[in-house]
């Protein structure tokens, strides 16, 4: 199968080579990342300047072609100009750090997952929970075996798939759940910092809410020590609320 493997975290990223490890002997792969790390970049594109690009040998087993720019910028240069052929699948990540709640949709791993699903490919993005003891070969190994069982379904086109990997301490991960994602916002927090020369910043942080977390969704798994695969798609359209809306008395605009 032709694959084509991305993330946000770089092309250097530990995660990405773990990965490229596993998936390299089983399928005709290209590797197209950023150069450097380009976290929280969600679907952002570069429209303001030249996206450059260069071939680079990351490794003795690993040689791919960085690009200054996001994610989906990396999705974009190899769909439209740097393959032969359009990927038949997708793969991002290893991710450091879960993409799970409502970091979806701030996430440049899962946003270069939805690129290529827009493009028509299939997609699947991964990411770890970060540790300090992270084993990143342990978690490709996981990986594939869930990327193995979502292809033997023969997915359709432009179908994205969102794998998250709890920390593996002992005893974990204790099985696959397949669920939706949590939508409970996250506790931001807003520092006020001053600089060297005294002048004012603010610095954001924060993580997700820790009560009462509704069960059965990505993060409430990922705390029971599930490996969690939640289906995504890039419509973001509601129908619920298209239907009744279009029962709404609309008046002519400018009549």
């Amino acid at each position: 199968m032709r694959v084509l493997l991305c993330n946000d975290d770089g092309i250097y990223a530990p995660g990405l080579a773990a990965i490229h490890q596993e998936l390299a002997p089983r399928h005709e792969l290209q590797l197209v990342a950023p150069d450097r790390a380009m976290s929280g970049e969600s679907h952002a594109l570069t429209i303001r300047h030249p996206v450059i690009w260069k071939e680079i040998k990351v490794s003795e087993r690993m040689s791919g072609v960085a690009v200054e720019g996001t994610p989906a910028d990396c999705i974009k240069l190899a769909f439209n100009a740097l393959l032969p052929q359009p990927p038949e699948l997708v793969v991002s990540g290893i991710n450091d750090g879960l993409n799970t709640g409502i970091h979806v949709l701030y996430s440049g791993t899962v946003a270069a997952a939805m690129e290529a699903a827009i493009l028509g490919s299939t997609a699947i993005a991964v990411s770890m929970q970060r540790a300090p003891d992270i084993d990143f070969a342990r978690g490709a190994k996981i990986a594939m075996e869930i990327i193995d069982q979502i292809l033997r379904q023969k997915p359709a086109p432009r179908q994205v798939f969102n794998i998250n990997i709890p920390r593996l301490k002992k005893g974990w991960p204790v099985g696959v759940r397949v669920v939706p994602q949590s939508i409970r916002p996250t506790m931001d927090k807003i520092e006020r910092r001053t600089d060297p020369n005294g002048r004012p910043y603010y610095w954001l942080t924060g993580d997700f809410v820790e009560w009462d977390d509704v069960p059965e969704t990505d993060i409430h798994s990922i705390r029971e020590g599930y490996v969690t695969v939640t289906p995504l798609q890039f419509n973001l359209t509601s129908k619920e609320d298209l239907a009744v809306m279009r029962d709404w008395k609309w008046s002519a605009i400018g009549a």
